[in-house]
């Protein structure tokens, strides 16, 4: 039986399909917004896989080009990897999930979102976490907690919930809230430079707005879910579990006090060692179980120094920031660089700049088709001492380096203001808590080595969270490291500039985060941002007046849109002809706008003369300076200008009667000419004879004059 439910949401119609289609899917349903359609697929293994200490959930977000109408680009015609943007709502998928399953739960579970068809003005990506959320409850699998999605816009002080495409584009802000009945499980926010009191107004409204979603979920599973599997549950060993706590609870507690790292790590190691001696031998087979118990007993310690100590590990105070750093122009032949060091993260930044035509072109179901600020983000082995082979970037970096892009991305200056293609590479060279933050600061301050004139400098920060198991406390800290971040509770990055908030990005382990428990991590993180920004304002305060001397100098032209298969010439001869002559780079816009660009500035501006007096127009009466290109018997053929040429008569080459057209003049020759008919095909015909005249006109006047 095919079951068909839908409520209004934001005005428009969000339902739910499924019971005849995907039969064989533990859940198979189709989610629609609109005529934005994702179908979701959840499926769990029977058995927990042997041998991890994780859950091994899988979320797989596929864009469906024909959803769109499109064909596939490249040679081969079908979808493949997917794109940065189908990784990106993967992970927005993956994140609010996660921490609602049962702890212990090892089997396989994979959630397959599909988008089949989208209306712009509602996103395939808020949809597929609902659907996630709704596949997974009315399924088998044991997951029992309804989870809701939506978007929250901001168009002239009022928000929108859900906002069309027409209001995306006038947004001040562009706010995923995900959210359980009483809790915020995730937050991912770009803005333009919102204050405070707006963003916490606005993920309130926006875990308002999930409620109506929730009680529909609700609703369903109760009526059609299935009865959930009873899951097996990974335990630790109960024996071991006691032994191990009773010989190595002092031992962790004392290592877990030190301040310094490295004789902490060392310290733990050591504790490790004792351990394996101790407990290897009776425990042949309880490596893991060693090994969970000790993770437990550092989670328990931290915990409970920041929740009933009111210490931290490195002994800082709650609210107070790692040591700061920042130096720009670090590389010689860079366009511009900058590294950002807090504690012992560090990252370095190295901008590019290029021409318009350097763009990214995007091959998606999304609106946005190409990209003229690139971010990328690189996390190799060595930044935390480890070995691995060196791959391509993985979720992770993507999502780093797309957080990074979305808090500096509103500042960055509109083409017509700086005409360059814009690409930022962040290197983290040490991590210790935080380096998606580090880029926004290292970035910026790379930028503004380049001459990029932000609008205004950005920096980033991240706040942690400690609780007790019920929830029922919590401390909040400031700027958290690896090990916190790695023991704690949240991970709460707010990037922003002295003005307002530019991005955040929240991800929790626990059930979701009280309205307190956010309100307090932004306001916390503006302070600790402008401790920052006056930090990298010590490196430097402004962007350069000028781009490197390496960097790509770019002039941009406007001129008549019908000129432009002028420029262009057939099959790209005239172009091709002043990039050769000139070396410079020439990219051109339908509107007629022309950016030339090349590292020899007197090269520029020679291809610009040149497109400049191919565009002119010619003007009947004028006298123009033109360079003799073909003889004939009957006259000479001269160009005036760029790829316009006329004809000079014979008999108008000369004051007096000419003979033969080589007694007055050659090829190559230049001589003044006047343009005396543009007639009704467009030829031009030319005079010496009456420039001659004029010019000598001229200088009777000027001597008279004298």
């Amino acid at each position: 039986m095919q079951i068909k439910k839908e409520i209004q949401v934001a005005g428009r119609n969000f339902g739910i399909e499924f019971g005849e289609r995907g039969m064989l899917s533990d859940a198979a349903i189709f989610m629609n917004y609109g005529e934005t359609v994702v179908m979701v697929n959840a499926n769990a293994s029977e058995k927990p896989r042997d041998g991890i200490d994780f859950f091994p959930l899988a979320v797989d977000y596929e864009e469906k080009m024909y959803a769109v109408g499109k064909i596939p680009g490249g040679f081969i015609k079908r979808e493949g990897r997917p794109t940065e943007k189908a990784i990106l709502s993967g992970r927005a998928i993956d994140r609010p999930l996660r921490p609602l399953f049962p702890k212990g739960y090892r089997n396989d579970v994979q959630v397959v979102c599909s988008v089949l068809s989208v209306e712009n003005d509602n996103l395939p990506e808020i949809l597929a976490i609902n659907g996630a959320a709704f596949a997974l409850l009315i399924s088998s699998v044991p997951y029992t907690t309804p989870l809701a999605a939506v978007m929250v816009g901001l168009v002239d002080g009022e928000f929108i919930l859900n906002p069309t495409s027409k209001e995306r584009e006038e947004s001040l802000l562009s706010l995923t809230v995900c959210a359980t009945e009483d809790r915020v499980m995730m937050i991912e926010a770009g803005a333009k430079e919102i204050d405070e009191d707006t963003m916490i107004a606005a993920i309130d409204f926006g875990f308002k707005a999930c409620q109506p979603i929730i009680e529909m979920q609700k609703e369903i599973t109760a009526a059609y879910g299935k009865e959930k599997k009873v899951p097996v549950l990974y335990t630790l060993n109960q024996d071991l579990e006691q032994e191990v706590r009773a010989f190595a609870k002092d031992l962790i507690a004392e290592a877990m006090h030190m301040v310094d790292k490295d004789e902490r790590s060392k310290k733990i190691d050591e504790v490790k060692t004792k351990v394996a001696e101790a407990f290897n031998e009776k425990y042949p087979e309880g490596k893991s179980d060693i090994s969970e118990t000790l993770y437990l007993l550092q989670k328990e310690t931290v915990r409970d120094m920041a929740i009933l100590e009111h210490k931290r590990i490195d002994g800082r105070a709650f609210d107070e920031i790692r040591p700061l750093a920042a130096e720009v122009a670090v590389l010689p032949r860079t366009h511009g660089s900058g590294i950002f060091s807090r504690g012992s993260t560090q990252v370095m930044a190295v901008t590019t700049l290029g021409a318009i035509g350097d763009i990214q072109i995007l091959d998606g179901v999304s609106e946005e088709e190409s990209k003229r600020y690139i971010h990328h983000y690189n996390f190799p082995s060595y930044s935390v001492g480890e070995t691995r082979p060196m791959r391509g970037p993985g979720r992770r970096e993507i999502g780093h380096g797309a957080l990074a892009e979305k808090a500096l991305e509103p500042l960055i200056p509109n083409e017509e203001e700086f005409p360059y293609t814009i690409r930022v590479v962040s290197e983290v060279l040490s991590s210790n808590g935080s380096t998606s933050q580090a880029s926004v600061c290292a970035s910026t301050l790379a930028l503004l080595d380049a001459g990029v004139p932000l609008m205004r400098p950005a920096a980033g920060i991240a706040m942690g969270l400690f609780t007790t198991d019920d929830l029922s406390m919590e401390e909040i800290v400031t700027d958290i490291q690896g090990v916190e971040d790695f023991f704690g509770d949240m991970d709460f990055k707010v990037a922003g500039t002295s003005k307002g908030i530019t991005a955040i990005q929240v991800d929790t382990k626990i059930a979701g985060l009280s309205p307190a428990c956010i309100e307090k991590s932004i306001r916390d993180a503006k302070t600790a941002r402008f401790e920052i920004l006056e930090v990298m304002e010590s490196a430097i305060v402004e962007p350069r007046p000028e781009v490197s001397k390496y960097a790509p100098k770019i002039t941009t032209l406007q001129i008549n849109p019908d000129k432009i298969r002028d420029v262009i010439g057939s099959g790209g001869k005239v172009i091709n002809k002043i990039i050769a002559e000139t070396g410079v780079k020439i990219d051109i816009d339908d509107t007629g706008k022309v950016f030339v660009g090349g590292p020899d500035i007197e090269m520029v501006k020679k291809a610009v003369a040149i497109i400049e007096g191919i565009v002119k127009e010619v003007v009947p009466g004028e006298i123009y300076l033109g360079k003799v290109i073909k003889i004939m018997p009957f006259g000479a053929f001269i160009e005036i200008l760029p790829n316009k040429e006329g004809l000079c008569h014979i008999s108008k080459l000369d004051m007096k009667r000419v003979e033969k057209v080589e007694d007055v003049v050659e090829i190559g020759d230049e001589i003044l000419v006047k343009v005396t008919e543009i007639d009704q095909q467009g030829r031009i015909n030319l005079s010496r004879r009456d420039a001659l005249i004029e010019m000598e006109k001229k200088e009777k006047a000027a001597k008279e004059e004298e």
